[in-house]
């Protein structure tokens, strides 16, 4: 049996407000309140609920023959909590039918796996509560920010609970072999890899409206013929997409929601695929071979590596200046600094400050507020200077009253010997004087 993994990546940010310099220690609030109502508003409409409502029609249509998977961030959830309760709803629809598993994830969209294993295991727990609270299922497979994967991730994955990992298929890792089958870490054999046909993927992300590609127009008869011809031996097919791509990415005029509508009916009557989801493929596939990452690859620009994010000198002064915190942050408990310290984490700040030139638009396809990779640095600088103020005043302060009630003692007595050596040293000085 042939299949195809149909997963959707959900996820926006929190987007930063223009926060100048000399609002640092008298504004303490970070984000664009409008930017962020309107972005998901507009979602709403242009993607979120279309889309849902396509897919809950053909789950509907073709029951267990058509199955998908979502992974939505804990940012993306809180703004649909927020500003578009109907979207939330309408996953909660989906979920319902049995046929959607939601996939664990970092709850902030962060790059924490490239930094704290601390924070990384915190981050998937509370993302995981998150979707146990929303949706009443618990996360089968996990996916990391941007598909971030290396050996040294798979086994901290492994640890908190999952054996099956989504990521990008990169020719420098898989070299001669096909994404097209299941396989497993070389490091840890337990854990298994389903990697992105990004060839196929892209066809729909990113070309699917380009008037100058050779395919175009793109029909859901045409795709369903390349499934077909694809190599015999072949086991699943991933498409991974940002769910963006309907609607947004791509428009309602490009045909885009037609096509989806479609292409159900063309595989399940044209070939031998069925779609399945990462949970049910690792259950009864075989890994073909073990796979070595020692360094992280995603989905981004021809390298496949995380230099989107952290390749450049303001990525990574930013990113260390923000995980400098996370000592302080961990023993914090107020609402709003964590709050805070979550969406300052999400990957789309580092982003922005990238300096590199993409191909074929692949990353350009995101929302960029900033004129620039300098403007973003600045800006996000600016609140980080503020945040650390914030959790050095809340958090470095002693944790009970007893304690602030002998901090003040301590001061008191170390006030009283402060104030008393200059007597003394006047005393002497004033002897001396005399005698002289």
């Amino acid at each position: 049996m042939k299949s195809i993994c149909f997963y959707f990546q959900v996820h926006q940010p929190f987007r930063l407000k223009t926060y100048r310099f000399f609002e640092i220690g008298n504004d303490h609030s970070y984000f664009d309140e409008y930017a962020n109502r309107f972005m998901i508003r507009q979602l709403a409409e242009k993607c979120y609920l279309p889309a849902n409502e396509i897919l809950l029609q053909l789950i509907r249509k073709h029951k267990d023959d058509f199955r998908i998977s979502f992974s939505i961030s804990g940012m993306a959830l809180e703004q649909f909590e927020l500003y578009a309760p109907e979207v939330l709803d309408s996953f909660k629809s989906l979920a319902k039918t049995g046929n959607v598993e939601f996939l664990a994830e970092t709850y902030a969209h962060g790059l924490s796996s490239l930094k704290s294993k601390k924070e990384f295991s915190r981050q998937v727990k509370m993302h995981e509560k998150k979707i146990q609270s929303l949706f009443g299922v618990k996360p089968g497979a996990f996916r990391n920010t941007e598909l971030i994967y290396n050996d040294d991730i798979g086994n901290q994955v492994f640890k908190l609970g999952y054996n099956t990992v989504l990521t990008e298929g990169p020719k420098h890792i898989l070299g001669w072999k096909s994404p097209n089958l299941l396989y497993c870490s070389a490091v840890n054999p337990k854990v298994k890899l389903l990697m992105k046909n990004f060839q196929l993927s892209d066809d729909i992300a990113f070309r699917f409206s380009v008037k100058e590609w050779s395919e175009w127009p793109l029909t859901a008869e045409k795709y369903a013929g390349w499934l077909k011809a694809v190599d015999p031996k072949t086991e699943v097919v991933n498409l991974f997409l940002d769910y963006e791509t309907f609607g947004q990415n791509q428009s309602k005029k490009s045909g885009i929601f037609e096509f989806l509508m479609n292409l159900p009916q063309k595989v399940l009557n044209n070939t031998e695929y069925t779609f399945q989801t990462p949970s049910q493929l690792s259950k009864y596939l075989q890994p073909a071979s073990p796979l070595s990452i020692p360094y992280p690859i995603s989905w981004a620009d021809e390298e496949r590596d995380i230099t989107t994010w952290l390749g450049n000198e303001m990525q990574n002064e930013a990113f260390n200046k923000l995980y400098d915190l996370e000592p302080l942050v961990a023993k914090c408990s107020d609402a709003d600094i964590l709050n805070d310290w979550n969406r300052l984490q999400t990957s789309d700040h580092f982003y922005y400050m990238s300096t590199k030139w993409f191909s074929e638009g692949v990353v350009k396809t995101r929302i960029n507020p900033y004129n620039s990779p300098y403007d973003a640095f600045i800006n996000y600088m600016n609140v980080l200077v503020d945040f650390e103020i914030r959790v050095k005043k809340i958090c470095e302060k002693p944790k009970n009253k007893s304690a602030a009630k002998l901090a003040g003692k301590s001061q008191t007595a170390s006030d009283t010997t402060t104030q008393t050596k200059p007597k003394t040293t006047q005393k002497k000085a004033t002897s001396k004087t005399k005698k002289s």
